[in-house]
């Protein structure tokens, strides 16, 4: 990985090891901005910001972002240029790309994060937006026609706020948004159950067989085999609620309004599961993401985990761990302590300070 003019990084070379490592530091050191480099390589965003213009380091012009990772027998390369007010640049082994979804699939990571622990408990835009991500990485014309869906239903909600003018050409809109959003829920309504089936048995085995976890999708309209295709309800949904739509300003049915639904022994998650019920389902969740990755794509994903550790009890702890023996995965930490006392003793470390990652002395 290199870095220049990234966040807190004047100029940063790192040859992390296959297996884990470990990145310990104070606070406020750049822990957290080295994995970010690594999620942008993968996703085209960062977790934190959408705006480029807070990746660049302060008083610079620009900043570069390099990663250089091996899928299968070859060794691949992904590269950011940012600049100040401008377009960002990126490269797939040397080839400019001009849209992000050609970036899915190419590098394939999971984040967990501190944030990741309220994916129980959040709305449903944090379970969509993991929904989202997962199919994203696996399938990039999901991502192109998630695209596709949000400009359309951009243009349907400002059409709603103009004041009745131009309604006469909402029909058209929502052509498209049924065409784009039928394909969505589909594969939303599949990923799911796919979802299940590895969270049930991760969910048992961290809670030793005392609680069942279910996850199913929860479409924002009907799904059910009825022999009337999913684009023409879609159609009819919208058209019912134009009335509605107008008194509100914006579209008030689609896939962007969608949940996934979180049982733990059959009472929502979100509602009645204690704090820790919460976690663990979310932890059951993000390790479900590891085996979906690993089983479709036949190779192991990239785990990178953001001072996460401090977050759990140490169960949970060894639980995530375990899971990263398979992987090369980086961890951000303030403190060793904490992986020894997980269990967790075949690792390389490294120290984050003064703008720099070294060898761990």
């Amino acid at each position: 990985m290199k870095l220049h003019q990234y966040r807190s990084y004047e100029s940063l070379s790192l040859s992390p090891v296959p297996g884990v490592n470990v990145i310990v530091g104070e606070n406020a050191q750049g822990k957290t901005n080295a994995v970010e480099a690594v999620f942008l390589c993968a996703l085209g965003r960062s977790h934190r910001t959408s705006r480029d213009s807070e990746l660049i380091m302060r008083d610079c012009a620009g900043a570069y972002v390099g990663v250089q990772f091996q899928r299968g027998e070859s060794l691949h390369e992904i590269e950011f240029k940012l600049k100040e007010g401008e377009r960002r640049q990126v490269y797939v082994d040397k080839q400019a790309i001009t849209r992000s979804a050609e970036l899915m699939g190419q590098l394939n990571v999971v984040m967990f994060s501190p944030e990741d622990l309220s994916l129980i408990k959040g709305g449903p835009a944090e379970r969509r937006r993991f929904v989202d991500m997962e199919l994203s990485q696996l399938y990039p014309a999901y991502y192109r026609t998630l695209q596709q869906y949000n400009a359309v239903l951009k243009q349907r909600n400002a059409l709603l706020k103009s004041d009745t003018a131009g309604l006469d050409t909402i029909s058209l809109w929502d052509e498209q948004l049924s065409r784009y959003g039928a394909f969505i829920m589909e594969k939303r309504a599949a990923f799911a159950q796919r979802l299940q089936a590895y969270g049930y048995a991760l969910h048992s085995a961290v809670t030793d067989g005392r609680e069942t976890l279910a996850l199913s999708y929860a479409p924002n309209i009907e799904m059910e085999e009825t022999g009337y295709p999913l684009i023409g309800k879609l159609m009819d949904s919208l058209s019912r609620c134009v009335g509605e739509d107008l008194r509100r300003g914006f579209t008030s049915v689609g896939p962007h309004r969608d949940d996934l639904s979180v049982l733990i022994d059959g009472a929502e998650a979100r509602v009645y599961g204690s704090q820790g019920q919460q976690r663990t389902a979310a932890l059951s969740l993000k390790l479900s993401q590891i085996e979906l990755l690993r089983a479709e794509t036949g190779e192991n994903p990239v785990l990178l985990l953001d001072d996460v550790l401090s977050e759990l009890d140490d169960m949970r702890g060894r639980l995530l761990l375990d899971a990263l023996r398979a992987c090369q995965s980086f961890i951000t930490c303030t403190s060793l302590a904490g992986l020894e006392r997980a269990g967790l003793t075949d690792y390389t470390a490294w120290r984050c300070a003064d703008g720099n990652i070294s060898p761990y002395q």
